[in-house]
């Protein structure tokens, strides 16, 4: 806020008093707001949560978005042609229906009918897709935590990035864990590459720089990007990688309610969200795990691994292997680590813009927010009671789940008790973190205008279901 103040200074040997104008935070005692008002923002203030996390990016990443090559990794996005099974692209699976998440419950990638919605069909993957939006703000990425900012800093690469075999170390040389995750996706065999394909990660990627290379559309688009493509070089990965990550770059909606009411806007949040959001920070313990202090950036996440219990949900068709005796688990962090106290844990997500997602946790075994919120409360019950036929899940994740034995015995002790909420509480919490934690940026009706008409290959984009 603009405030007038009177600062005293010495000025030619003399002690003068000069009214001046500065910016200076607004205090809790400035917001003359209701006591509910007061009691969520000392929380915030106690916690260090701003509300400006979004307007750090630029500065993060120490230069201006480049909106240019932000738009190239748009049409790129949504273009089959970097996907070697010609039948997906990034947004089959990170769809602008869904907040750029999934709309699945468990991915499906290549071997798909191309559409994106409900109606998609085809094997499915292990997992369900993460929401990419505000991901630029992430040290950790996938649900496993697989790629990673060895620093914590994901614009920081001092330390390097970790990603499993066989790219290692090799990618550290990006600027940003972005830019080096977009090395990975074109290579995922059941995602876009396929299998038809013969040759390693590195062969895969030269050819689908040589595809790009190829179109006329997009080196003329590359070429007003980059000098050496315009005097005559080959599109090379490195530019499609940051042409992904700079277009996920301007995916970034951290403007929601709780911001600006941080902010010292009073009237961004009802009452219904501001209980809701002393529920989230103190009696419902979701901070524990959600936080919005320190490292995590504001993203109402810690980006470590928890075991939280989720029912194991196995598809009927799947081109992946699960894990298990019976191939009906998945070992989450384990995998990666080979430690089995990693086991069943899994990344927690930010809760911005979940409200705009299809379902909930890394198998989207619940397919409402309310529903999600709930298990928290009491895992255990949750857990032995689930009842895959009472979610609004497709008809091929309705038969059998894993074992619920070993879940429970891994149980993270933040989540191994039970939390009592009045059902006007839990109304209170699901409000806040539904609309109080959305950004409308992030609604269907505005990332539509995101999906091109045409794309440079001359290919047809998916087919999105909107409005369902």
């Amino acid at each position: 806020m603009m405030r007038r103040l009177a600062v005293c200074t010495l000025l030619a040997g003399s002690l003068v008093l000069v009214s001046i104008v500065v910016l200076v935070p607004q205090t809790l005692s400035a917001r003359h707001g209701s006591p509910l008002d007061d009691r969520l923002a000392r929380t915030l203030e106690q916690l260090g949560f701003t509300g400006r996390i979004e307007s750090t990016l630029s500065t993060r990443l120490g230069r201006p978005l480049d909106r240019r090559l932000a738009d190239v990794g748009r049409l790129l996005w949504f273009d089959t042609v970097s996907g070697l099974n010609d039948d997906n692209s990034c947004a089959g699976c990170h769809s602008p229906t869904n907040g750029f998440g999934d709309t699945q419950s468990i991915a499906i990638g290549i071997e798909n009918n191309g559409v994106v919605g409900p109606d998609r069909t085809g094997p499915r993957n292990m997992r369900r897709a993460p929401m990419v939006v505000n991901s630029a703000f992430f040290p950790r990425l996938m649900w496993n935590s697989r790629f990673s900012a060895l620093s914590g800093d994901p614009f920081d690469n001092g330390a390097g990035f970790l990603f499993p075999a066989p790219e290692r170390m090799t990618l550290s040389d990006h600027p940003q864990l972005l830019v080096a995750q977009a090395f990975i996706p074109p290579t995922e065999r059941t995602e876009v590459a396929g299998f038809g394909f013969e040759g390693d990660n590195d062969a895969i990627r030269a050819e689908v720089a040589r595809r790009l290379d190829a179109v006329s559309g997009y080196r003329r688009l590359f070429g007003a990007i980059y000098p050496s493509v315009r005097s005559g070089a080959q599109i090379d990965f490195t530019m499609f990688a940051r042409a992904i990550a700079e277009f996920e770059f301007s995916l970034t909606f951290a403007n929601a309610p709780i911001d600006r009411f941080a902010r010292g806007d009073n009237g961004a949040l009802t009452s219904s969200e501001q209980r809701g959001g002393l529920l989230f920070f103190g009696k419902a313990g979701c901070v524990s795990c959600h936080s919005v202090s320190g490292t995590s950036s504001e993203m109402f996440t810690d980006f470590r691994t928890h075991s939280i219990g989720v029912p194991q949900l196995v598809p009927e068709l799947t081109n992946n292997q699960f894990d298990g005796t019976a191939a009906n688990e998945d070992f989450g962090r384990q995998e990666i680590t080979g430690d089995v106290r990693d086991r069943y844990a899994f990344r927690t997500p930010s809760l911005r813009n979940v409200a705009v997602e299809a379902a909930y946790m890394h198998d989207g075994a619940f397919t409402s927010l309310r529903a999600a919120i709930r298990h928290h409360l009491d895992v255990r019950a949750s857990l032995v009671w689930y009842d895959p036929s009472a979610q609004r899940l497709p008809g091929d994740l309705v038969g059998r789940i894993g074992p619920v034995a070993p879940l429970l015995d891994a149980l993270d002790p933040l989540v191994s008790g039970r939390i009592e909420l009045t059902g006007a509480e839990l109304d209170d919490l699901v409000a806040f973190v539904a609309r109080g934690l959305l950004d409308p940026r992030a609604a269907p009706q505005r990332l539509r205008t995101l999906v091109p008409r045409t794309l440079p290959s001359g290919r047809q984009p998916l087919t999105f279901e909107f409005g369902r």
